[in-house]
């Protein structure tokens, strides 16, 4: 029996949008939200509630990372020192942010062809500010489109639920 090497998150890391290397390991026992995200989209408003969620969480251990992407629609700066410029003049933003990573296809970061076979074609990001919530144990346990605010009831409770566990 073949066991799957990337059955949880914990395989994973990203680099940071400031060069360093973010190994989700490292988050062994806390909940984690991953958003896909892009300067220039039109739901890039959402960066105020991710921060929102950010700040009410982080004391119970929420660790939330923006994964800038260009794979939609070109809507991302041109670089990551834009990008972070971008998020902290215009958010505030406090959570860590990835170097700008593809998404889709060949290229895509290995985080989200995991996400495709864990949860299905439908689940993978079609836009920008796709949202992925992952338990204590490292698995998916729920991914939101880019029409669900980060601050909605049902975003809030399942991060209650997952912090409960």
């Amino acid at each position: 029996m073949t066991t799957n090497v990337h059955a949880n998150v914990y395989n994973f890391s990203f680099n940071s949008i400031d060069g360093k290397k973010i190994n989700l390991k490292e988050f062994k026992g806390k909940p984690i939200l991953i958003v896909n995200t892009a300067s220039l989209c039109g739901f890039t408003y959402q960066y105020s509630d991710i921060e929102a969620l950010h700040k009410k969480y982080k004391h119970d251990g929420l660790i939330v990372i923006g994964i800038p992407s260009n794979d939609f629609g070109n809507q991302e700066l041109s670089s990551n020192q834009k990008v972070k410029e971008f998020c902290s003049i215009n958010f505030n933003v406090s959570f860590l942010l990835t170097e700008i990573t593809s998404i889709k296809g060949e290229e895509g970061h290995p985080f989200f062809k995991w996400i495709r076979k864990e949860a299905g074609f439908l689940a993978l990001p079609k836009w920008n500010f796709y949202k992925y919530l992952i338990n204590k144990e490292g698995l998916l346990v729920k991914w939101y489109a880019s029409t669900t605010n980060p601050t909605s009831n049902k975003i809030t409770k399942d991060i209650d639920n997952v912090i409960l566990k």
